[in-house]
């Protein structure tokens, strides 16, 4: 369980609704997590029951049958899910695709989609990422033209999580393929409509119960009234999102390095080895004393990072370091823990070989670790 006694972001609101998480969280996920690690998905009524929890988009305002609270309760949802070991893309969909309806939907659009949002009713993903534009998302080349009153999309994406569940998508898209970054739009794609298809589950290398996917957009007509916010303005609402989603990442990474450096801890106590445990040797406590260490700088600057946020101050480069060095710790904290179990680390029966192969996209997704040390360089 994660120890939040000393922690700063949070007040005694967010941690009894922590409470509500970590038990809600033991009855309906964690008894699942094996199956649906085999399976490749998470139940879809696992959608419905954290929307009767009050687990999704607890941001969204009460006047669109939200709760109106703050990203401190994403946060905890964030850091819980992580800690048990899990990777359902429940908190792309609260944390991403909600804040886009939110910050640039009609309220037509909101009125209808954010109710059944925040029910599970309407699981959704947002596609930027296409099988030749990965971090740079100037590069994309699904496009949306104009017919009537309509839009006609062409193109794929790949890499999309929730791809399989998801029942509406934020797809970027090129309305004016000559302009760039001021040609790129959002337009909300419903899965029923003619020409959507959903490709394979990818098999990736961790994150086995999210699932991720290629969609595929043949000649989908789409009405101008599903265009998200102006059109042109695509590139511009993504840049302005982009940190709360790194921000997201690091909450993850850091909750998901203590789960690792706790599985550590516990397995090193109880191994024995030329006759005492491996927590007695010298080697193994100046190992976890350094991942200590990391952990508790690691814990003050997310709280600094997340209280930042929430007083709509947190910088796009400060996020972006965020990300970069929430995750870096991850993989070291997540690849030290497993070299710790010795043999057993490699045994798909530990969790810990779960956090390991988990933890290797977090430096990918989100923009890569290059990319923030990019934002961050152009920063200073």
């Amino acid at each position: 369980m994660l120890d939040t006694s000393r922690r700063t972001a949070f007040n005694d609101d967010h941690e009894a609704f922590r409470d509500s998480v970590r038990r809600f969280f033991a009855k309906e996920l964690i008894p699942h997590l094996d199956r649906w690690e085999e399976q490749g998905i998470v139940d879809r009524d696992f959608w419905n029951k954290c929307g009767e929890a009050g687990l999704l988009c607890p941001t969204v305002p009460e006047a669109y049958g939200g709760l109106g609270l703050d990203f401190g309760y994403n946060a905890v949802i964030d850091e819980e899910l992580s800690y048990a070991g899990s990777s359902a893309g429940i908190t792309l969909h609260s944390d991403i695709v909600a804040d886009y309806l939110v910050g640039y939907g009609s309220e037509e659009q909101k009125l209808h989609w954010l109710p059944r949002m925040i029910s599970g009713e309407t699981p959704t993903a947002i596609a930027m990422t296409e099988p030749g534009a990965g971090s740079d998302l100037q590069g994309i080349r699904t496009t949306a033209v104009k017919d009537g009153s309509d839009y006609v999309v062409n193109g794929s994406k790949t890499y999309i999580t929730n791809g399989q569940h998801a029942e509406l998508t934020i797809v970027v898209v090129k309305t004016d393929p000559k302009e760039g970054a001021k040609g790129t739009s959002l337009l909300l794609i419903e899965a029923d409509r003619p020409g959507y298809a959903r490709g394979r589950n990818l098999d990736k290398i961790g994150l086995h119960s999210q699932d991720t996917s290629e969609l595929f957009f043949e000649d989908v007509r789409v009405p101008q009234s599903n265009l998200l916010g102006g059109e042109g303005m695509g590139f511009a609402y993504l840049m302005n999102q982009l940190p709360q989603e790194r921000l997201s990442i690091a909450c993850s990474a850091q909750a998901c390095a203590q789960r690792a450096f706790d599985e550590a801890i516990n397995f090193t106590k109880e191994r024995k080895a030329f006759g005492k445990t491996v927590f007695e040797f010298q080697n193994t406590k100046f190992a976890l004393a350094d991942m200590a260490t990391k952990l508790q700088v690691g814990w003050a600057h997310l709280d600094w990072a997340i209280k930042r946020h929430i007083a709509g101050e947190l910088t796009a480069a400060e996020a972006s370091a965020a990300k970069l060095w929430h995750t870096e710790l991850q993989g070291e904290v997540c690849d030290t823990s497993l070299q710790l179990h010795g043999g057993a680390g490699y045994m798909n029966e530990y969790l810990i070989a779960r956090l390991w192969r988990d933890a290797r996209v977090t430096r990918i997704f989100g923009g890569t670790n290059e990319i923030m040390k990019e934002v961050i360089g152009r920063s200073l």
